[in-house]
């Protein structure tokens, strides 16, 4: 009875030994875990070559079709370098370098443990030379040490994708914050090897800070600050390379019910982006681009300048959706602000949408007049000096609400750019200024209700700023003059929309 009492013991702490030494060993596994990636790049570059292909490679906001090949293949990409003149904002213009004519540069997209041929080509019409650095590249400069390329001539070499992720692409010339804040960056993704999950849609989108000479808003072709870019204060910071590309008919698009994949890099040269979808989720975030273990149910997801990561969310309700940087002076001043509508069928069960309206004033509330904003100085002689003093009034307190391009925001603020409402007559425009603006409004076919505040703006004030709108984005070119202000002016908080 002893023996077997004995043997029992044995086998006991036999069994609980070997538990002891799995959970060991697992403990060890996941301890030595990040030693796994530098194997699988050890296995990526042992990867044998199978053919040739060219690379698809796209415009912001499409992107090439997913990678279905299960081998590793060579892949021939061509990238031209161009200098060109381009909108940055509605009058404003600026001398983009870019790859590939436009900003962001081409959406490159490659398989793990490919070898990519790639060609950098420098227009023979640029003045500067240009290389590339590629984030996805394991070797000096990340491809800069072996592309610097002068106007007119071609550079050549290879590397491994070692690696899988969403990787950022910039020029790596000196100065290389003039270069990268003049546009030079772009995507490239590189796919691992078991693919992507199926997705309905994918986009891709990215983040850039301007620095021009003039304010922003500032009429005409805008040189480049070097000042302003060392103390990182930029006039714009935009999606795809200027204010509203990703607005009106360039907004993305999708449907009820299907799932968006957005690919978003910052290339900065210098701001972080706090990038937020108003009114969605996301379901997923690959966060600093990696391809495994996503954060679930993300709100707002910081990318840094030189940096990407993508996320994916299901469409469960038809409407606009804005696209922001959440540090939201730089979506509604500066114009890091985009659109993704989605169409289909109402989903009250999701959401209702409003149910009620009714007016709420607390005892003693009124509509609040905003405090007095001084405006320009000098008086306007002729209609020209209206508009240039009207703009700095309008971007000091309009531009915030109604947008630097006066595209306003879908369901919140109406538009000024084409507008039917000021189109009726400039006593509609003046009253609004003047007397400030509440209740129902409809605004090219869409309707609004909210409040807008009474300026405390002198007549020669109110004259200009509204000249600048009728000026401006697509309006008839009517003059407003002080004496059609004194002609129109009501007492503040007394004007109803009509």
């Amino acid at each position: 009875m002893l023996f077997r009492s004995f043997l029992k013991a044995v086998l006991i702490k036999g069994i609980i030994m070997k538990k002891l030494i799995g959970a060991f060993l697992g403990l060890a596994y996941l301890a030595l875990g990040s030693y796994a990636h530098a194997a699988t790049a050890d296995e990526n570059e042992k990867e044998k070559i199978k053919g040739q292909e060219v690379a698809v490679i796209t415009d912001a906001p499409n992107v090439p079709p997913p990678i279905t090949r299960k081998f590793a293949t060579k892949v021939l990409v061509n990238l031209e370098v161009k200098e060109q003149e381009a909108r940055l904002a509605d009058g404003v213009s600026y001398t983009f370098w870019t790859f590939g004519g436009k900003v962001p540069g081409k959406f490159i997209r490659i398989r793990e443990g490919d070898l990519v041929e790639f060609h950098l080509n420098n227009h023979p019409d640029n003045k500067m030379p240009h290389n590339i650095d590629l984030h996805a590249v394991t070797g000096p400069g990340g491809g800069a040490a072996s592309s610097l390329t002068a106007p007119g001539h071609s550079s050549v070499f290879s590397f491994k994708a070692l690696n899988p992720g969403l990787y950022v692409y910039h020029c790596a010339t000196a100065p290389v914050a003039m270069h990268v804040a003049n546009g030079m960056y772009g995507l490239i993704l590189v796919e691992p090897k078991e693919g992507m999950t199926k997705v309905d849609r994918e986009y891709y989108v990215m983040q850039g800070d301007f620095y021009t000479q003039g304010k922003n808003g500032e009429q005409g072709l805008q040189p480049f600050s070097m000042s302003k870019a060392i103390d990182e204060k930029p006039d714009y910071v935009v999606f795809n390379g200027a204010a509203g590309s990703l607005t009106g008919e360039n907004a993305l698009q999708a449907k009820k019910g299907e799932t968006v994949r957005l690919y978003v890099g910052v290339g900065g040269p210098n701001l972080t982006s706090s990038f937020h979808v108003i009114g969605e989720i996301f379901d997923t975030v690959y966060q600093e681009g990696h391809t495994s273990n996503p954060v679930k149910n993300v709100q707002t997801t910081l990318i840094p300048a030189g940096g990407a990561s993508y996320m994916e969310f299901k469409v469960n309700v038809p409407g606009n959706y804005i696209l922001v940087d959440h540090s939201l002076t730089r979506a509604f001043n500066k114009g890091a602000l985009g659109m993704l509508k989605v169409v289909g069928d109402d989903n009250k069960l999701v959401y209702s949408g409003k149910t009620s309206d009714e007016v709420y004033l607390a005892e003693g509330a009124s509509i609040n007049t905003s405090p007095d904003v001084k405006g320009a100085k000098t008086v306007a002689k002729n209609k020209d000096d209206r508009v240039k003093l009207g703009a700095n009034i309008y971007n000091s307190n309009c531009a915030a609400c109604h947008q630097p391009t006066g595209v306003g925001v879908p369901q919140a603020f109406p538009p000024l750019a084409k507008s039917d409402f000021i189109a009726k007559d400039k006593s509609h425009a003046i009253k609004a200024v003047t007397g400030g603006l509440q209740g129902k409004l409809v605004v090219n076919g869409q309707e609004y209700n909210g409040v807008m505040p009474s300026w405390s703006l002198n007549d020669d004030e109110v004259a200009n700023v509204l000249t600048y709108v009728y000026n401006s984005w697509g309006n008839s070119g009517l003059e407003v003059t002080p004496d059609d202000v004194k002609q129109h002016r009501v007492a503040p908080n007394k004007n109803t929309a009509e």
